[in-house]
């Protein structure tokens, strides 16, 4: 019964085994019993990659349900914690790099290598907060407006162009123009 799995929880990892000889089995690696236990003990770091990434709640939120819509088919859950967890990584690196090329024009594929466990309760600490703040300042009124509105309040391009006073048109053209200053602007800030 679905509502039965529900309140116990997580399934645990499993161990995968091997026969030797003489009948007896060896712990190897341990492995995944289901998706869902992929899922539950590998979202937290994969959300807090995106969100240190992206620097906002439903941005991080789409773009971690794209990194397990994306292996859902090609991983296989018989791999071992630490291979599926490789997977996700790089499936994770593909997802922001299409993300930043459709926003920005430009991919940020560098993701470190020291992604914290799942079992580590500890936050990591982001300077996108600054960042933003100090490349927003470097543009223009209309332009900073925009992308505060759509990206740091969560507006929709209509709600964007309403509390702008102008047409949903308008508000497109400029988030657009918006999003090549900011990235030039981020380009010449890292050189």
């Amino acid at each position: 019964m679905a509502g039965e799995n529900e309140a116990r929880g997580p399934r645990p990892v499993v161990p995968r085994t091997s026969r030797s000889e003489g009948g007896l089995r060896s712990v190897t690696d341990a492995a995944y019993p289901d998706w869902e236990a992929v899922y539950s003990d590998n979202v937290t770091w994969v959300y807090r990659l995106m969100y240190g990434k992206v620097g906002n709640r439903p941005d991080a939120e789409d773009l971690t349900a794209e990194v397990f819509t994306t292996a859902l088919r090609p991983l296989r859950v018989s791999a071992s914690v630490p291979e599926v967890r490789k997977y996700l990584r790089m499936t994770a690196r593909t997802v922001l790099a299409s993300y930043w090329a459709d926003r920005m024009g430009r991919e940020v594929t560098a993701i470190e290598e020291d992604v914290p466990e799942a079992n580590e309760p500890e936050l990591v600490a982001s300077d996108a907060p600054d960042r933003v703040g100090r490349l927003l300042a470097r543009l223009p009124d209309n332009y900073r407006r925009i992308l505060e509105l759509r990206f740091l309040q969560a507006f929709s391009v209509r709600e964007a162009a309403t509390q702008m006073g102008v047409s949903v048109a308008n508000a497109k053209v400029l988030q657009h123009r918006a999003l090549r200053m900011a990235a030039q602007a981020s380009g010449e800030e890292t050189t």
